[in-house]
């Protein structure tokens, strides 16, 4: 389709004049794929080969060169050596159009469209309908919204895009992308901001694809989900490919082993920490999005809040942080009464915030990692109007030391790294101000299980240097293993309190959906 053309809606999920190679059959094959960037080897020989019609899953710690993999896939970067066959024949995929032209699209973990153009507008960017020298906005409305609909998700074609949720993004991002002849579809991350709703659009989706003969290779560190939706999973560590296994033939304890060369038990390590003296409590606290909670955090302690999205566990904890203002309750710090009517007074009185988005709310992307993590304490390093350049870098430094932050310098931007470790610089950012009560919203979303291991074991040292956590978590597994208070929250009411194991998967998930 050109820009021109008058009419080239609807478009039809695979145009392309080629029909689909049969189900089961080799329609991708990587022979020592390899990557460098000078001495340093980004993916090291890999063969792999994809049917197909299937789902095949790729799997590994940050760094492990997925991201890699994709890049040379879609075109964006060339490969050092080696050999790519699409249905048998040698390809260059040298450019991302090449890439496309043979049916090889991917949707990424952050959404990379125009948040200023209409849902439509997105969807048949670079394929719009002119009439004479005209955009024909409402044909494509109209055309956007039935393809929309016919795809299961339920979004405005005319809304701008920026105006929706970064999930929602997601799926516009998946249905131009599920438009263009794709036969090889590559989803990176698909449901990390994805409401439970949203993703059940999206695995409805994978599957119809999947039926009409599209290979889907499907990157995720939630193992759920590849549990779920896949029929083969490989394994990445260190830019080696260690494995590829049928979904029926491995387990979780198998993959993790041999992601990370340790057993899924060390994951969810929890230490041991007396719990001590309440920091904060909120009593009958209320809000916007929530009503009537009361909890207690108390040091060497980790608060658990479960529910599904929407279910205002987000929201008390920002009116906790001042963020938010409360309309009615009480919150006490060290057993006398507050008011935290600001961030600024939160943060005097030692609470800190890792929020949910981290890109959007946690971090300053375009500026060094080392800025970012010394944020919170100029005012510490400032003699008179003078930085002290000395200090600035220690305090980074240490940080970076600290928290194992994988990056060459702290002058890197924050947006060059990857998620495991943008979560780390925000967490940087706090223990470098210091701080008694930590508020993590959803701590571990889009980092890989290595990073999850680091991330608690943080979490371990800050509880025994006193501090308390209110963990925040759509992943059961993760405040169910940690949590040594689970809070379940729905409809904005807190609905059930757990102590440590003291309940089931299935009584808590129960109370959560409200069945």
């Amino acid at each position: 389709m050109s820009p021109t053309h008058h009419d080239p809606l609807p478009v039809d999920l695979h145009p392309t004049s080629d029909p689909l190679p049969a189900a089961g059959t080799t329609i991708l094959e990587l022979r020592q794929l390899a990557k460098s960037y000078g001495p340093v080897l980004a993916l090291k020989p890999a063969s792999l080969a994809f049917k197909a019609g299937e789902v095949h899953a790729i799997v590994g710690e940050n760094g492990a060169g997925k991201s890699t993999l994709i890049k040379l896939l879609t075109g964006v970067i060339r490969r050092t050596s080696g050999e790519v066959l699409w249905q048998g024949k040698p390809v260059d995929l040298a450019t991302p159009q090449e890439a496309i032209d043979h049916g090889i699209n991917a949707v990424h973990q952050e959404v990379v469209l125009c948040r200023h153009l209409s849902v439509a507008a997105n969807i048949f960017l670079g394929d719009e309908s002119v009439r004479f020298g005209l955009l024909q906005k409402r044909k494509m409305n109209e055309a956007a919204q039935a393809i929309l609909d016919d795809l299961g998700f339920h979004l405005p074609a005319e809304a701008e895009l920026g105006s929706l949720t970064i999930g929602q993004q997601q799926l516009v991002a998946t249905a131009r992308a599920s438009l263009r002849g794709t036969r090889f579809l590559i989803f990176d991350e698909p449901t990390a901001y994805l409401t439970r709703q949203e993703a059940a659009q999206l695995f409805t989706l994978i599957r119809r694809l999947k039926s009409e003969g599209v290979t889907i290779v499907y990157i995720s560190h939630r193992m759920e989900e590849i549990f779920e939706l896949a029929d083969r999973v490989s394994v990445l560590r260190d830019g080696t490919h260690v494995g590829t296994r049928l979904i029926g033939e491995t387990n979780d304890a198998e993959l993790v082993a041999m992601m990370i060369n340790r057993s899924l038990d060390q994951i969810y390590h929890k230490d041991d920490v007396p719990i001590g003296a309440p920091l904060i409590e909120a009593r009958n606290l209320s809000g916007a999005g929530f009503s009537d909670v009361s909890l207690t955090v108390r040091a060497g302690e980790i608060v658990g809040l479960y529910g599904l999205i929407g279910a205002g566990r987000s929201e008390f904890a920002l009116s906790l942080f001042g963020r938010n203002p409360k309309t009615d309750g009480q919150i006490l710090w060290k057993g006398q009464p507050v008011d935290i009517a600001t961030e600024r007074k939160a943060i005097d009185l030692g609470i800190a915030l890792a929020p949910e988005s981290r890109r959007d709310q946690g971090l300053a992307l375009n500026l060094p990692i080392g800025l970012n993590l010394n944020l919170p304490i100029y005012d510490r390093l400032t003699k008179g109007i003078t930085i002290s350049s000395r200090m600035e870098a220690e305090h980074a430094d240490r940080q970076i030391k600290n928290l194992s932050i994988k990056t060459p310098s702290r002058r890197s931007l924050a947006s060059s790294m990857s998620g495991g470790n943008q979560q780390k610089i925000v967490i940087g950012k706090w223990l470098n101000h210091g701080a008694e009560v930590f508020i993590f919203d959803e701590p571990t979303v889009g980092v890989d299980v290595g990073t999850k291991a680091e991330i608690y074991r943080l979490f371990g040292q800050l509880l025994k240097n006193g501090a308390g956590i209110l963990l925040i978590s759509s992943y059961l597994p993760e405040v169910y293993e940690l949590a040594d208070t689970l809070h379940v929250f729905r409809g904005g009411r807190l609905v059930g309190s757990h102590g440590f194991h003291q309940s089931t998967h299935e009584d808590i998930l129960t109370q959560a959906i409200g069945v």
